[in-house]
């Protein structure tokens, strides 16, 4: 049996001898979880239910929670034979710990090592003990797991890493590193202002460094929010250390008496493991010191470590930031800027869209204009001590928007060009060009990954292979695995087979020769479905992937992709992702994946990478569309060509789509970048299919840059190919986001081309035409709509309707009618509006369609506002509200709270009216969608006019107006004016009914 080995401090993580051991869906990750927080010790199965459904457990609960506790029974016995880990004990279940490991378990012993040194006066040991504790979180505790219940629990261990923190801050003080850990406190105080004892370590350290003024300001500051947010003055221990300042007390240099625990900071913590062979480089660390001592200073801190490829430049960027981590207390973000992959290099736009979530900001108030989002991403930092590393950049013009603007912050880059130029005049700029390890570090380093005395052993040999290898870490650490991998081989034997010229790269520069060899050396020993896998997977160019992408490129069964793709994990050619999705992800390193390329040119037919690529296109493909077809309830809005999917087994499919946007969230770059590989390699068919699949789950997350980057990417691949229904397609998908936009010129242009290419399709597409010109003739109603022109879009939604009808499509016929019954209630005509709407939503649910129930109840509510009927519309609105969060649909949220405010206005409830409308105005912004935050704000503008609040009424219907004008409706615009006009008329605000708003 092997030592299963569990981390909870930060994401999950399990594994056995080396492996990852993969828990599949989020209840199987969750109940682990619980049980891990209670290690030896039962929890029921009613704490379990609590936590997997979030205090709603169903009546099946307790048998689905024994299934998947068999499931991972089998999984921790298939892994590591230990079948024995789980135990059943009323009331519930245990983790029988035994001879495994559970990382929270050891970080409290190595926390009572600390406190039992500090208790012998061994201050120095205490600090070790603690600093070795605290390495070993990774991030939150169970950071990932979706379940309140979980996320309470692990509060606890929180509340433990916080004590020993503050223990730890005193002993650091016992030892005078007052300078050293004055920033760290600094930034701790600012986050928990209410902490007592961190502000006395902070005065104590402020006052130690000759700073008395601040110290007494931090107690000023302190005891202002003290009293404003608790009304009490500082405790006794803090009101003693003021008075002492205040008195230059010499008792100040003695520890101060601990006072209260102090929570922690959640923060981004991105960087990648540290390597446990890293060797040497000790001249170098300490040429990056010197950022830190220009951290704070007038310029920003930028260091850059240059080189040739394989020389270390990442490993030594990562070493030398888990370093510094204390000082960045604030977080540090790491990015593979890919610089020198020529297709598809990191765009900073990118980049700084998943910085910003991770400091924070929510997707939909990250701008899409690319200057926008770097000024957003700069105000964010301002102030915060954040570590930015940003790997394998290409040119300064890369990574310019990525730089803040000044602060505490610093950036380290890694390039194998130098930056000097441009990084010497504006910045506190730090140069580091990395050469090849010294011999004596070269041999260290091949004895570390090697693990056993041949090296030792045979010197000669030894030194000779560290030539051989031009003593550049990626070839070093490659050849030593063969070693490894090898035991019955000599060091000569490799020796051997590397002086072999024949038997090495033919085409190097002299930089390179070294690094080259040792990948062809290991890709020479893999079996040949291995090395076929290798090839077309760097081929494939996607930023990573799960190991079903390599079935579809081999044409193989998943397991056995999976089987193969360790094996290069094994040989050090693929590297796997740390845990983050449920299952795990693999990504090339920038040499192996160039290399893979090169021989699959060489050794791979066109027609042979060809296939690979559509089947894997295939795949993503089939995912896509049944993930839309989950989330949407059918097909409505798709239009399919002729590119064929490749289906991967349904239990795994089963399995990948539990939950299908997390899914997709996980994918979204690889679906990116393959819509953009095959629109460059010909194959248009897939570019345009893939591209149309995706669209609805990207408006899911607001990815509209991504839409549009794969809209045009596919536009051209279908135009220079002439397939006209692509062409079609994508020009009716950007004319979607054109609406959405409110771009509704761009928009019109796109759909008229649309229209007429739909009308030209020949006879073996009639039917595919008609479906489209019933797509573009609903993108025509709903500007039409924007634009006031009821009759027009009225016509233009029953000509849909019948086209609809004829294909048979009862997705799309469902849809079309919630419209049209959302026309005819601004058309005045409620009765209709209802009896649409009422239709709509049995349609819907009668087809499993959330998302169409939810927005169908929500017309449906509406139109039973307009009949005055305000306790039904309430009913209905909560239950679009339940279907809407249930599914994550922000914009679906933010158009149920509206309509929820306007059932609650009807009824005259205006205190609450005004409280929900305001909620719905807050989601709009975030979604965001100007149009629908003028709508919230106009019904919330005539709330507060009925409460007599005549000034916040004006105020909304002003904003209003600007977003209608802003969007371009300006029947919207007219009405806000109409109401600004009509305000201290009460009897002219009375109703929410759109039509009857306002009568002059």
């Amino acid at each position: 049996m092997l030592q299963v080995v569990f981390r909870i401090l930060g994401p999950l993580d399990i594994s056995a001898g080396g492996r990852t051991i993969v828990l599949t869906g989020a209840r199987q990750r969750t109940i682990m979880s619980m049980l891990l927080l209670a290690p030896d010790r039962v929890v029921s199965v009613d704490k379990l239910a609590d936590a997997v459904w979030n205090g709603a457990p169903p009546p099946t609960a307790r048998n689905q929670i024994a299934i998947c506790v068999s499931a991972l029974r089998k999984t921790f016995k298939a892994a590591a034979g230990a079948d024995d880990m789980l135990v059943t004990s009323h009331p519930g279940y245990m983790v029988v710990t035994g001879e495994h490991r559970i990382d929270a378990v050891e970080f409290e012993e190595r926390a009572a090592r600390g406190r039992e040194a500090a208790r012998g006066g061994r201050t120095e040991e205490a600090c070790a003990h603690f600093d070795k504790a605290f390495a070993m979180w990774r991030g939150p505790a169970l950071e990932g797991i979706p379940a309140e219940r979980v996320e309470a629990e692990a509060s606890r261990l929180t509340g433990t890493r916080l004590d020993a923190y503050e223990e730890y801050m005193g002993l650091r003080l016992e030892l005078a590193q007052h300078r050293e850990v004055l920033g760290e406190l600094a930034a701790f105080v600012r986050e928990h202002p209410l902490r007592e004892q961190a502000a006395a370590h902070l005065m104590l350290a402020q006052y130690r460094s000759g700073r008395r003024a601040e110290a007494l300001e931090t107690y000023r500051e302190g005891r202002q929010i003290l009293a404003d947010e608790l009304g009490i003055d500082p405790g006794p221990a803090l009101r003693r250390l003021h008075d002492q300042i205040l008195a230059d007390s010499p008792l100040l240099g003695l520890p101060v008496e601990p006072v209260l625990p102090v929570p922690p900071v959640a923060v981004p913590a991105h960087l990648p493991l540290d390597a446990l062979s890293f060797t040497g480089r000790s001249a170098e660390l300490a040429v990056l010191d010197r950022l830190l001592e220009q951290v704070g200073g007038s310029a920003l801190p930028v260091g850059s470590i240059t080189g040739i490829g394989g020389v270390g430049k990442t490993a030594l960027a990562v070493r030398w930031a888990h370093r510094a981590v204390g000082r960045f207390p604030d977080g540090q973000l790491f990015a593979d800027m890919r610089g020198y992959d020529e297709e598809a290099p990191r765009r900073a736009g990118a980049v700084l869209d998943r910085f910003l979530r991770a400091l924070g900001v929510p997707g939909s108030d990250i701008p899409g204009d690319p200057h926008e989002r770097t000024a957003l991403f700069r105000s964010v930092l301002d102030g915060r001590r954040v570590l930015i590393v940003l790997d394998n950049a290409r040119s300064f013009r890369q990574i310019q928007p990525l730089l803040p603007g000044s602060g505490p912050s610093c950036v380290l880059v890694t390039s194998r060009d130098p930056m000097g130029g441009a990084l010497a005049g504006d910045y506190a700029f730090v140069p580091l060009r990395l050469g090849a390890l010294g011999h004596e570090e070269s041999i260290a380093l091949l004895s570390k990954v090697a693990a056993d005395d041949r090296l030792a052993a045979d010197p000669v040999a030894a030194d000779r292979l560290a030539a051989l290898c031009d003593r550049l870490p990626l070839a070093l650490r490659i050849a030593a695995a063969r070693l490894a991998a090898k035991p019955h081989w000599s060091v000569r034997t490799l020796v051997e087979r590397l002086e072999d010229q024949h038997r090495r790269l033919d085409e190097l520069s002299p930089d390179e020769r070294g690094v080259r060899a040792g990948l062809r050396l290991s890709y020479r020993d893999l079996p040949p479905a291995t090395a076929r896998m290798f090839r077309l997977l760097g081929s494939l160019n996607v930023p990573d992937f799960a190991s079903w992408a390599g079935a579809a490129l081999l044409d193989i069964d998943p397991i056995d992709a999976e089987d193969l793709i360790e094996e290069l994990v094994d040989a050090q050619m693929l590297v796997p992702l740390p845990f983050t999705t449920g299952r795990v992800r693999y990504r090339f390193q920038d040499l192996p994946r160039l290399f893979a390329r090169e021989r699959a040119v060489a050794e791979d037919t066109q027609e042979e990478r060809r296939a690979a690529l559509c089947r894997a296109a295939g795949a993503w493909l089939a995912l896509a569309s049944e993930a839309h077809r989950r989330v949407y309830g059918g097909d409505y809005t798709i239009i399919h060509g002729t590119a064929r999917p490749w289906p991967l087994p349904a239990r795994l499919t089963e399995s990948l789509l539990e939950d299908p946007m997390e899914w997709f969230e996980s994918e979204r770059a690889s679906v990116v970048a393959l819509v953009d590989r095959t629109a460059r390699e010909g194959e248009a068919g897939y570019a345009w299919d893939l591209a149309i699949t995706s669209v609805t789950l990207l408006q899911n997350r607001n990815y509209l840059e991504d839409w549009r980057f794969c809209g045009d990417r596919a536009l051209d691949a279908v135009r220079e190919s002439g397939d006209r229904l692509g062409e079609a397609v994508m020009l009716q998908s950007l004319g979607t986001l054109g609406i959405i936009r409110w771009e509704f010129d761009e928009a019109a242009a796109f759909l008229d081309q649309a229209w007429k290419l739909f009308e030209e399709l020949e006879e073996g597409q009639r039917e595919t035409g008609e479906k489209g010109r019933a797509l573009v003739l609903r993108n025509q109603a709903l500007c039409a709509r924007h634009r006031g022109e009821l009759d027009v879009a009225r016509d233009l939604v029953r000509r849909s309707l019948v086209i609809f009808r004829r294909v048979g499509d009862r997705y799309a016929e469902t849809h079309v009618l919630g419209l049209l019954a959302q026309i005819e209630l601004e058309r005045g005509r409620p009765r209709a509006g209802l009896l649409l709407s009422a239709e709509a939503v049995a349609r819907s649910r009668g087809l499993g369609s959330v998302r169409g129930e939810a927005q169908s109840t929500v017309r449906f509510a509406e139109a039973l506002i307009h009949q005055g009927e305000g306790r039904r519309a309430e009913e209905a609105c909560r239950r679009a509200l339940e279907l809407v969060r249930g599914s994550g649909d922000r914009r679906g949220e933010a158009h149920a709270l509206r309509t929820l405010g306007e059932a609650l206005w009807c009824q005259e409830r205006y205190e609450e009216a005004g409280a929900v409308l305001a909620l719905a105005l807050s989601a709009a912004g975030k979604v965001p969608d100007r149009y629908l935050e003028a709508r919230a704000g106009t019904a919330l503008g005539c709330v507060r006019a009925l409460l007599g609040d005549e000034d916040g009424a004006a105020a909304c219907f002003r904003a209003a107006g600007d977003h209608f004008a802003g969007v371009g409706a300006p029947y919207w615009r007219e009405r806000t004016t109409l109401l600004l006009a009509a305000l201290g008329r009460r009897e002219r605000i009375a109703s929410p009914g759109l039509v009857e708003l306002v009568r002059p």
